[in-house]
């Protein structure tokens, strides 16, 4: 609350000072000809503009704590709100007549805006490092069949940015067995539920589904939860389905799941194909000078050619030919087999930490990505995307099982979810989950979201071997 207030004042009060300077300005409002129209001083309208403002971001709940630090809703419903503040102030200047300064109005806005959604972005940051400290988590209780408790359980725990810190469970069968997870022991039955709450100091509640508990039980438990202040939170069956392919739809007072069928054209991809061919063609352009200097580099270091073509499986699983700067001997294809028993990968996919045909200057290019630069060749010709699945080798696609083909419903990308969430440190299911999961639901400002955290990653080295 603190940082969205000093936000908005510099954004509205920072605006005036720049388009009126120290003078005192007034805005004039014309009312009926009849009357006498009048002036209100712009400091006394900034005053109403930031209270408003603060107002809306309270109303549109930009602060509710089960948003804070994880998704985008948050920073939808900043968006939402600030827009229609001042949609609502245009209209009311247009109606009013009210002749209010566009520098004013048309600065104030995007500042307003950037600041807002910058402050939150640390103190997102900062709530993450705390949660990796173990701090600001609520203690949660997880109810339903084993099976599927210990899946979520475990998805919880994958997910430290949730806010959610699994300590107990309660499953349908009440005999006290093996602890469902790690640090989350098994307290007993549904009977036990009232008991484990008081005992556990629970404040969320996650219920995964049970045959034993009836829906009078369920809204019974959810009237509970409510006298004691503690969340419920309902998790579906399904998993790894999110974002734009979920829709609430009430049918007869019940609370249903509409997931819509994924789509793989139309519209949408023509909006990523266009983003794909300005981003790598401006790219290309703007990085030219940067690619005649390694090139020089490359050859001056090593002998062989600049760039290095590699067979690589794309959209409908179709070959085509990466391109990346040679950061290896010339040879390294016809050393890998005498190199298998030392790969540090996921046993599927090839990795050395020191690897031996890396040349002295192709380390530096891996370790910051650069040598994955002439990629943006591949996504302006149509090869790739600048957001997708990981390209794989045709030996790797030799050994997938049916659910990975999926991935090739959609074209691979210079980078994606595995790239912003560990790269090569990754398990080989790890991997491959994060790509069809990104199959299944990705959007625009998904891709938006992954470029910037690419960026991060790219800087941080970290997997980049």
């Amino acid at each position: 609350m603190v940082s969205d207030t000093l936000s908005v004042f510099a954004a509205v009060f920072g605006s005036q000072w720049l388009r009126f300077g120290t003078e005192s300005e007034h805005l004039s409002i014309d009312t009926d000809p009849q009357f006498v129209g009048f002036s209100v001083s712009y400091t006394a309208f900034s005053a109403v503009l930031v209270v408003g403002w603060l107002y809306a971001l309270s109303l549109f709940a930009t602060r509710r704590a089960s948003i804070i630090g994880t998704g985008t809703l948050e920073y939808k419903q900043v968006v939402d709100a600030t827009l229609r503040v001042f949609g609502l102030l245009a209209i009311i200047c247009y109606l009013g007549k009210v002749e209010l300064g566009r520098g004013y109005f048309l600065l104030a806005l995007p500042v307003g805006l950037i600041f807002l959604l910058g402050t939150r972005w640390i103190w997102r940051v900062w709530v993450g490092h705390k949660r990796k400290s173990g701090w600001y988590f609520n203690r949660t209780l997880l109810i339903g069949e084993r099976v599927q408790t210990a899946h979520v359980g475990n998805e919880i725990l994958r997910t430290p940015s949730s806010g959610l810190l699994p300590v107990a469970a309660i499953t349908s069968d009440s005999v006290l067995v093996d602890d469902l997870l790690p640090g989350v022991p098994v307290r007993g039955g549904l009977s036990n539920i009232s008991q484990v709450l008081d005992e556990e100091a629970i404040e969320t509640v996650v219920y995964t589904g049970s045959d034993r508990m009836t829906p009078e039980g369920l809204r019974q438990l959810g009237w509970d939860l409510e006298h004691r202040g503690i969340h419920l939170v309902v998790a579906p069956a399904l998993t790894d389905i999110a974002g734009p392919r979920i829709r609430a739809r009430p049918v007869a007072g019940l609370p249903l799941i509409n997931v819509d069928i994924p789509e793989f054209e139309g519209r949408k991809y023509s909006s990523k194909r266009a983003l794909d061919i300005l981003g790598s063609g401006f790219g290309l352009i703007l990085l030219s000078p940067l690619f005649l200097v390694l090139a020089f580099l490359i050859k001056r270091d090593s002998a062989g050619p600049v760039f290095f073509r590699q067979k690589r499986v794309g959209l409908n699983g179709k070959d085509f030919y990466m391109v990346k700067f040679r950061s290896m001997v010339v040879d390294a294809e016809d050393r890998l087999d005498a190199l298998q028993k030392s790969s540090e990968g996921n046993g599927v996919l090839f990795k050395m930490k020191s690897d031996p045909r890396i040349t002295r200057l192709g380390a530096f290019l891996r370790r910051f990505s650069i040598d994955e630069l002439p990629q943006l060749i591949n996504v302006f010709r149509g090869d790739m995307s600048l957001v997708g699945p990981r390209p794989p080798l045709r030996s790797e696609v030799d050994q997938y099982e049916d659910a990975a083909h999926r991935r090739f419903l959609v074209k691979p990308g210079m980078t994606g979810l595995w790239q912003v969430s560990g790269r090569s440190d990754l398990s080989w299911e790890d991997s491959l989950r994060l790509d069809l999961y990104y199959v299944e639901n990705w959007s625009m400002t998904g891709d938006f979201i992954i470029l910037w955290r690419t960026a991060r990653a790219v800087v941080g080295s970290s997997g980049a071997y």
